[in-house]
């Protein structure tokens, strides 16, 4: 079985979209999807700097567009399972036919102007936590205020919270943590920082006709298969505050039988994860067009009919 899945914030770096634009057709669509949300993307996929594309507004629909990009570039898939991390859950919603393409950018483009307003109000981040144990690091981490906000298995947890607490992290990690490892994000997401972004998300969604997904669609809420578009998009806008659970989504794939995983662009960060955590199973991540070839021979001997 082949899982296909899209990473989420922090995973973009300057000029990471110059060589697909170079495919057939790529420039244009992406011409089209900034029209429609207002932002250049070519732009800031290809010329912009490092702390420009940080910008939370712009990193992720930056992302949904990448993923969109590349997915298109591999040709027909039919994965058992399409999941995202993070803002990778709208990227993994259009592959799953749950939004169209135009209305993920939309919804993304809405999700990233909410997000950086809510992050503007208190100096906020998140730090990836190398190393531990989470039954001992989760309650450190609330010991200090902080939100284990991506249990990412593999002994990965992403702490979100104040700079404050951040800096007492720093000086105070859990026991058998190596590493703290501040990230390319401008906020603390999925925490209680986030709600006011959740109430503009729930207006936003008002406006959304989706359609029940076309294949599995694994939540990183809590790791479960979602029947209903209507849910989907419930999810979508609750996980804004909420933690995400990718090492429960890595359960979930292990349980269906997963044998291959392919990670959009711009991809490494959920396939590294992978290998550490699904033994076994072969990935391929998205850098760039030439990763095309293998992923479509991947494809070819692990794809089945959803």
């Amino acid at each position: 079985m082949l899982v296909l899945v899209a990473p989420g914030q922090g995973a973009q770096t300057p000029g990471f979209l110059t060589p697909w634009l170079e495919l057939p057709g790529a420039a244009d669509r992406l011409a089209a999807w900034s029209d429609a949300i207002g932002l250049d993307l070519a732009h800031y996929g290809t010329q912009a700097d490092a702390d420009a594309i940080r910008d939370t507004a712009v990193a992720q629909p930056l992302l949904v567009a990448a993923g969109l990009l590349s997915a298109a570039a591999l040709g027909d898939v039919a994965p058992g399972a399409v999941a995202g991390h993070s803002v990778g859950e709208i990227t993994a919603a259009a592959f799953a036919g749950v939004l169209d393409e135009a209305t993920a950018l939309k919804l993304v483009r809405t999700r990233g102007l909410a997000m950086a307003e809510a992050a503007a109000i208190t100096g906020t981040g998140m730090s990836a936590l190398l190393g531990g144990d989470p039954e001992v690091t989760v309650p450190h981490l609330e010991k200090l205020g902080l939100t284990p906000a991506n249990v990412n298995g593999a002994g990965q947890i992403v702490a979100a919270g104040t700079l404050e607490e951040l800096a007492a992290l720093e000086a105070d990690k859990p026991e058998g943590v190596r590493r703290v490892v501040p990230l390319k994000v401008a906020g603390a997401f999925h925490t209680r920082h986030m709600a006011p972004a959740v109430a503009k998300l729930e207006e936003a969604a008002k406006e959304l006709a989706p359609a029940d997904p076309t294949v599995t669609y694994v939540s990183n809420k809590d790791g479960k298969a979602v029947a209903t578009g209507s849910e989907v998009v419930s999810r979508l806008v609750g996980q804004v505050a909420n933690p995400v659970r990718w090492d429960l989504c890595m359960e979930t794939f292990k349980e269906r039988g997963v044998t291959a995983l392919i990670e959009v662009c711009p991809g490494g960060t959920l396939t590294g994860i992978a290998k550490r955590a699904l033994p076994g199973v072969k990935t391929l991540a998205l850098k760039t067009p030439d990763d095309l070839d293998a992923a479509r021979a991947l494809i070819a001997e692990h794809a089945t009919t959803a």
